[in-house]
């Protein structure tokens, strides 16, 4: 490894951790981070979301900058759950249900590296139970291939404060949409 990526915080483990203790991060890539972010806060047991940038190797990106394509970040979320609440395969089986893993970076209308599929684990239990989760959905696809990439996670880079909690918000279609636990549309639970 070169010495400047030795130096280069952006390629560093994500060394944040949890308010409690007793809680645990989980990190996702699945497409655009505002849908994404919205179908984890529904999750009972999920406690904390946040939308940033992970696994590329310019430090502090901007929105702007990750979408030039030049960076190699992916659109994240990052989840802090209570795992005697939340098991993190219920959260696998969110992330698994919520998007396309056959598409090389795109989801949908969103296209290029920046809405890759993949999974960011913080310790060998997450990367074992992804690895074995992606083994399952991939014999459920049988010849459609799965591109998610499973990798630990990198220094998280907190999107710009309007990204957070977008759609709850009411960014997108200007319709505030809930972020209300035990809501099953996946997109319009509005509140």
């Amino acid at each position: 490894m070169a010495t400047t990526e030795v130096n280069n915080p952006a390629l560093a483990p994500d060394s944040d951790t949890p308010n409690d203790p007793s809680h645990e991060f989980a990190e996702f890539g699945a497409g655009c981070f505002w849908g994404v972010e919205l179908a984890f806060q529904r999750v009972n047991g999920v406690v904390k979301t946040e939308v940033g940038y992970s696994q590329g190797h310019t430090p502090d990106p901007t929105y702007k900058l990750v979408c030039s394509g030049t960076t190699n970040h992916v659109e994240v979320v990052r989840i802090q759950f209570d795992p005697k609440v939340c098991s993190y395969t219920h959260l696998l089986s969110v992330f698994w249900g919520r998007h396309d893993p056959t598409t090389l970076n795109r989801q949908g209308g969103d296209v290029g590296d920046q809405y890759r599929s993949g999974i960011y684990y913080y310790n060998e239990s997450q990367a074992r139970l992804a690895q074995e989760s992606k083994e399952a959905k991939q014999l459920e696809l049988k010849d459609k291939k799965i591109v998610t990439e499973i990798l630990p996670a990198k220094k998280f880079y907190r999107a710009e404060e309007y990204h957070q909690q977008y759609l709850e918000k009411g960014g997108g279609q200007g319709s505030k949409q809930s972020a209300q636990k035990g809501c099953t549309d996946p997109i319009r639970c509005y509140g």
